[in-house]
């Protein structure tokens, strides 16, 4: 699976493309963060981000878009320019018929990291183990989109397993029971 990740901000926009299954190693294939003066007009700036993430998308095909789902601020003018960035992600994707999911920043972090509250070096420390890079993705919106790309991986395959085992309960078929183990840890 191929997996675009998207931390959305209208000053600096990060885009990650990491490549695996869960109970694999993963694959960076693709980061970089997109920027946007604070100076320049609005709308160059939008219009700016819309073209890095179209060449984004288009270059990497990737099977899904995944964006951070934008949660309340207490700055107004933040929350508002990442809830831009954040739909310009979307209809990027949505333009090629790539499907879009959303993520929390807590999510993303307890399956990073294995806690909701983990702070930015943290996520960074184990982007940079799970991807086996050799040095740490910068700024931290690049090892953010990273995280989010991983942490899609790794929820879609325990997702899948939850909604297999809900068909085959629903159709009366047995399944052993199993450990449950950390998602994205293979047992």
């Amino acid at each position: 699976m191929r997996v675009l990740g998207v931390d959305p901000g209208l000053t600096r926009c990060g885009v990650g493309v990491v490549e695996g299954t869960t109970g694999r190693p993963l694959t960076l294939v693709h980061v970089q963060v997109l920027r946007t003066p604070a100076e320049d007009d609005i709308g160059a700036r939008l219009l700016a981000l819309a073209d890095g993430l179209d060449a984004a998308v288009a270059a990497h095909r990737p099977d899904v878009v995944v964006v951070e789902r934008v949660f309340a601020q207490h700055n107004v003018r933040t929350v508002t320019g990442t809830a831009q960035a954040a739909g310009l992600a979307m209809v990027a994707a949505t333009r090629l018929g790539i499907p879009v999911h959303l993520h929390t920043p807590s999510e993303v972090k307890a399956a990073i990291t294995g806690s909701g509250s983990a702070d930015k070096a943290q996520i960074t420390a184990m982007v940079t183990r799970i991807l086996r890079l050799d040095c740490a993705p910068k700024p931290a919106d690049a090892a953010d989109a990273l995280a989010l790309a991983i942490c899609h991986i790794w929820r879609g395959a325990a997702l899948a397993r939850l909604n297999d085992a809900a068909v085959r309960a629903k159709a009366g078929v047995r399944t052993a029971p199993t450990r449950s183990a950390p998602i994205g840890v293979r047992r």
